[in-house]
């Protein structure tokens, strides 16, 4: 083999490991925050575009199972309070009387239709270019048990909660009752626990916190949002965003899920 050819072997092989670490490392543009459940029959269109959302790779995509469709028959299995008390938190900052499924959140500033991707590329898009972006720079790291999260600097935006919601990356769910019954759901990134874990006052700060929730057979991976609040706590526009994920795991892993 020619010292030609080994050279551009090994160019190539070097491009391609830089254009992965900066996949995994790129600054999200924004964040989409899907209300969903599996007894909606509305919601599977919804599931699917979010599915599709979460390979675009642009944005950190969260999936919430709220629990007032559970009356129709089947109680969602990975649904709770605390998720249905988030949308309706989102409901009081935007103004709006009620909820609805499946609704997508953008940034904490506004909402769109959970199956219209379009829509929601455009509206992360339009808020981005209107200054209601993820301004604020965030960085989440593993050091040994430990999560080291680092908020840069902004001033003159006010306070904000460094909230962090862990998740499970893909599951697959056998519905057996209710509206959706027989069909068998596909789900990302559902979150399980919403933790708020400090306050930011617009200088750079460091937080570490333990990793206990991340790893193998607990959480896949969790995002970190820099959130303003409402008057009440409601949770309200979000300034800044990461994802860490714990560790890829096999798609073969992922099987079926029964209740």
């Amino acid at each position: 083999m020619s010292l030609r050819l080994v050279s551009a072997i090994l160019f190539a092989a070097l491009f391609c490991a830089g254009s992965a670490l900066a996949d995994e490392f790129k600054t999200p543009k924004g964040v989409v925050e899907l209300f969903t459940s599996q007894g909606c029959s509305s919601c599977p269109p919804a599931d699917a575009t979010f599915g599709q959302l979460v390979a675009q790779g642009d944005v950190v995509a969260l999936s919430y199972h709220v629990d007032y469709w559970n009356y129709l028959g089947w109680n969602d299995t990975l649904s709770s309070k605390d998720n249905t008390e988030r949308q309706y938190g989102y409901a009081k900052t935007l103004g709006r009387s009620g909820v609805y499924t499946p609704q997508a959140i953008i940034n904490g500033r506004d909402h769109v239709k959970g199956t219209d991707l379009a829509a929601i590329d455009a509206k992360v898009d339009q808020l981005s270019q209107a200054g209601k972006g993820l301004i604020v720079p965030i960085t989440a790291n593993m050091h040994g048990d430990e999560i080291q999260i680092q908020i840069g600097e902004a001033h003159g935006l006010g306070q904000a909660e460094v909230v962090v919601a862990y998740f499970t990356k893909k599951q697959k769910i056998e519905v057996t009752k209710g509206e959706n019954s027989g069909k068998s759901m596909e789900y990302w990134n559902s979150v399980s626990d919403v933790q708020s874990v400090g306050m930011w006052d617009g200088k750079s700060m460091t937080l570490t916190l333990p990793g206990k929730n991340m790893g193998k057979s607990k959480k896949d991976g969790c995002a970190i949002l820099l959130q303003t609040s409402g008057p009440s706590g409601e949770p309200a526009a979000i300034l800044g965003a990461t994802v860490m994920m714990a560790g890829r795991k096999k798609e073969d892993d992922s099987g079926p899920i029964k209740p």
